[in-house]
């Protein structure tokens, strides 16, 4: 029986991997952990953690545990690997938001950078078949050219929110080269859907409506992304998750580093004003607005916020070479979901 950790375990992300994972036909160990902070309404993650444990029950096949704790408690993080010798470990924990990270510094170097050493030591003493992590698209910076490759360099962060993703990059490579440490980087590009982060536009702009407040749609609605829906994310993890680079030994003798990176990406941005739109028309469809809502008087135009960058744009193509997938679902097919979702669940 495979054991995979999953940090980051009630996020949005990690969440929806380890529902997908108790899916999955060989039987498997799962340890979930997560420190439940209150970066947004903690209910969301007991929320998700709740989906979870209703579906563990209904596949005792697993085995599903959950711990409350931080990736970057040292002593806690040393004791779960030495007690449970993890095949694959999937790390997810990370402060997430860009402009968060300009008023709150200290929570991305705590959690992204200690935390992210916490598990890379932690790997180097308990070995791993796999080491799988989020990086994200905020890495490509101002870059120009699109669509953004991982061939491309990445030394220009507008974040430090990118900056700490970029050092999760570098670490991994250093580990992988001197403990020949599998580990895979996954550059997410804007995901999205049901029980996501109440910080995403969609979330906020949504709970804003309904208020009756207004939106800000930033540089003006110039602003394109790549939205990326949250199964096809979680489909390139599990894909990515079973096959680790391979190890090699180069002429020197040393090991070649069995280290990989690869963006996860609709491929297709979108503007921001024709994101709103098929937003708005899914939310009426839905009810989760009443069919005669005055959207244009809820709507502003501001310029462009401190660390964001006008465009994202994933090329995929070695996710698709290497792992037979690229993301499938349509925006308005995905933000139909999240309206439906969100009135369930909020009314």
């Amino acid at each position: 029986m495979k054991t995979i950790l999953v940090t980051g375990s009630a996020g949005f992300i990690g969440a929806n991997l380890v529902l997908r994972l108790l899916e999955s036909q060989e039987p498997t160990k799962i340890v979930g952990l997560d420190n439940l902070n209150n970066y947004y309404d903690p209910s969301l993650k007991e929320y998700r953690l709740s989906l979870i444990d209703d579906k563990a029950k209904v596949h005792p096949e697993h085995s599903y545990s959950f711990i409350k704790g931080s990736i970057a408690d040292r002593e806690l993080i040393s004791r779960l690997f030495e007690e449970n010798k993890y095949d694959i470990v999937v790390n997810l924990a990370a402060q997430a938001g860009v402009r968060y990270s300009i008023e709150n510094p200290d929570v991305y170097i705590e959690s992204n950078i200690i935390g992210f050493y916490n598990i890379l030591e932690a790997c180097r003493h308990n070995p791993v078949d796999h080491l799988v992590y989020a990086s994200s698209s905020s890495v490509y910076g101002g870059n120009k050219k699109v669509p953004f490759s991982t061939d491309d360099r990445v030394d220009n962060p507008v974040s430090l929110y990118a900056a700490t993703k970029k050092s999760n990059e570098l670490m991994a490579h250093c580990y992988s080269k001197l403990y020949n440490i599998p580990s895979t980087g996954l550059r997410f590009f804007t995901v999205y859907g049901p029980a996501g982060r109440p910080d995403m536009a969609y979330f906020g702009f949504t709970n804003k409506l309904l208020k009756g407040e207004t939106i800000q749609i930033y540089n003006y609605g110039n602003c394109r992304r790549d939205f990326t829906y949250v199964d096809d994310i979680v489909e390139g993890v599990v894909r990515v998750m079973n096959k680790a680079p391979e190890k090699k030994t180069g002429e020197d003798g040393l090991p070649i580093p069995p280290y990989a990176i690869y963006n996860i990406g609709g491929g297709q941005p979108e503007n921001l004003l024709d994101f709103v739109n098929i937003l708005q028309e899914e939310l009426l469809r839905a009810g989760v607005l009443p069919k005669d809502y005055d959207f244009e008087a809820h709507k502003q135009l501001v310029p462009m916020q401190p660390g964001d960058v006008p465009t994202t744009y994933a090329d995929s193509t070695a996710l698709e070479h290497d792992f037979g997938f690229t993301p499938r679902i349509s925006l308005r097919e995905g933000l139909r979901k999240f309206a439906e979702w969100y009135k369930e669940l909020y009314g």
